[in-house]
């Protein structure tokens, strides 16, 4: 009998460890962002407008903070406001729930009359207050989100130029500008050049990164990790998205992107959920916990 116990409490004792390993995997905090459209059908319902800050607005940012996310990249500047919230209010919520404030996506495009002439002066100004306003938010960066297929090479070249310029402003303000792709600047302007690789090829990285969407590149049937292969360092941000939830496609292959981060040039990552197997809440966990739990996905890539 006394053998019996001595060997339950030696065995009880072996358990301990994994226990404690089990609960420190649980509780291990990686650097992850979230961009938050994820979450645009809980936000297009607050009401923020004329001063208020709507409690449901302040409760989702705890709730994805309790959930593990540690950033956020915005999604609605307008009127020098984000989600009806002035940059510093904007600020304040997000790091009064626990984290900070990383990014965001917004852009101005180019007119017909500032393509044909090449002078896009009056953009840039737009661009200054812009620009002022993501640092009073607390911005590190501040990405482009999107851009039409232009119909020459010249208007690329044009759309290059105020990229470069743009980037040179948000550098004297201390923030860094980038570009976020989707599937379709894979298509060949005037026949002759893919547009992301031109876009690349022909942007100053002193003045403009790009936030790959690896998803996108997936979708576009391209590899990410021969992307990060033909132009190191240039991707300094990464939008880890998938078809609904993180890692449940098994389409984008996700162990081989976070192992290749380094010669990205990978310094943040930031999760997007676009679509939902479930409802929305539940969705952003089960993707953040996808993060959490994979091996190849390492606590922080800032330098």
């Amino acid at each position: 009998m006394k053998t019996k116990i001595y060997l339950c409490a030696l065995a009880a004792l072996f358990m301990i460890p994994q226990a404690m390993t089990a609960q420190t995997k649980k509780k291990a905090k990686k650097e992850v962002a979230i961009q938050l459209y994820s979450v645009r059908d809980i936000l297009n319902r607050v009401d923020n407008k004329d001063g208020k800050c709507d409690p449901a607005y302040t409760a989702i940012l705890a709730k994805l903070a309790k959930m593990g996310y540690t950033g956020v990249e915005a999604a609605n500047y307008n009127n020098g406001k984000f989600y009806d919230r002035t940059p510093r209010q904007f600020k304040k919520d997000v790091e009064s729930a626990g984290m900070k404030v990383l990014s965001s996506h917004c852009t101005r495009g180019l007119s017909k009359e500032e393509l044909a002439s090449g002078d896009y002066s009056k953009s840039l100004e737009w661009w200054n207050q812009c620009i002022a306003d993501h640092k009073a938010a607390g911005m590190k960066y501040i990405v482009a989100p999107w851009m039409d297929v232009p119909k020459t090479l010249k208007d690329l070249e044009t759309y290059c130029a105020y990229y470069n310029e743009i980037g040179k402003c948000c550098n004297q303000q201390g923030l860094r500008f980038g570009y976020h792709n989707h599937a379709h600047e894979f298509q060949k302007v005037e026949d002759k050049a893919v547009m992301l690789d031109y876009m690349i090829e022909n942007t100053n990285p002193e003045y403009v990164f790009f936030q790959m969407d690896v998803y996108w590149i997936v979708r576009g049937q391209h590899s990410p990790v021969d992307y990060f292969n033909k132009y190191p360092g240039r991707f300094t941000m990464l939008h880890i998205k998938d078809h609904r939830e993180l890692g449940q496609s098994g389409m984008v292959g996700f162990d081989a992107i976070f192992n290749n981060a380094k010669t990205a040039g990978v310094e943040n990552i930031v999760a997007e959920i676009e679509d939902y197997s479930c409802p929305v809440m539940e969705s952003v966990k089960k993707s953040i916990d996808y993060l959490l739990e994979a091996p190849f996905v390492k606590a922080s890539y800032s330098k």
